[in-house]
């Protein structure tokens, strides 16, 4: 399940070209059920579709809070997996969901400007919410070798100041087929499965599949949600 969490700028539906009735704000609102709003994507990926101007997800009542833990419980056994992808920068939601994330990836391409950013927030997650464990995956690079550099440039703003572990999981390479699948509202990996970007992915999928998973109940569906409504 891919839940879009770029709550006030939601484009995964756009990007996929899904066509979403309903979104979080109408689970939000009590007007329709998870079941509801969840729509298919391709490769029958779930997706959570969200929608601007529900940033008020981060501070819903305790009723709510229940409902919406209750709301993802029930849909917990049909999936393996629950990818939440979130807006750049260090504003509330971005924080509330990192923190209850099992993973955390951070995307950082070869610019100060994305590095800067990319430290910002690991600096932010470390000193005021523990997090200690970061994974880095950097986009648009042109090689293996540009993409290391970039995660090294990125270790040495962090580094020396934090007490953190950083590890280099891969690189998705600058791909013109890419933005023509983005063109053409279609995952990559479909539209030209033999790209380089698609082969990327791949790679980066399988590479995620052999992480250790969570066994215990804190690993459930259930837990998470009531993690980001501790955080």
């Amino acid at each position: 399940m891919l839940l879009d969490a770029n709550l006030g700028m939601a484009n995964v539906d756009v990007m996929l070209g899904l066509q979403c009735q309903y979104n979080l704000s109408h689970l939000l609102n009590g007007e329709r059920d998870l079941d509801e709003i969840i729509v298919k994507g391709p490769s029958d990926i779930l997706v959570v579709p969200a929608a601007s101007g529900v940033q008020r997800m981060v501070k819903l009542s305790a009723a709510e809070h229940t409902g919406l833990i209750h709301a993802f419980s029930e849909v917990s056994e049909r999936m393996n997996t629950l990818i939440i992808d979130t807006a750049a920068g260090i504003i509330d939601s971005v924080i509330s969901f990192t923190r209850a994330a099992h993973e955390v990836i951070v995307v950082v391409c070869d610019e100060p400007a994305s590095i800067a950013d990319a430290s910002a927030l690991i600096r932010v997650l470390c000193k005021e919410h523990d997090v200690s464990r970061f994974r880095v995956l950097t986009n648009m690079v042109e090689s293996f070798s540009q993409g290391k550099k970039a995660y090294e440039k990125l270790l040495g703003t962090v580094s020396n100041a934090l007490d953190v572990t950083l590890e280099y999981i891969g690189f998705i390479p600058f791909d013109e087929h890419l933005r023509k699948a983005v063109q053409r509202r279609r995952a990559v990996v479909n539209a030209f499965p033999e790209s380089a970007s698609a082969t990327a992915f791949t790679d980066l999928a399988a590479t995620v599949d052999h992480w250790p998973v969570v066994q215990t109940s804190e690993g459930r569906l259930e837990f998470f949600f009531e993690r980001l409504v501790k955080a």
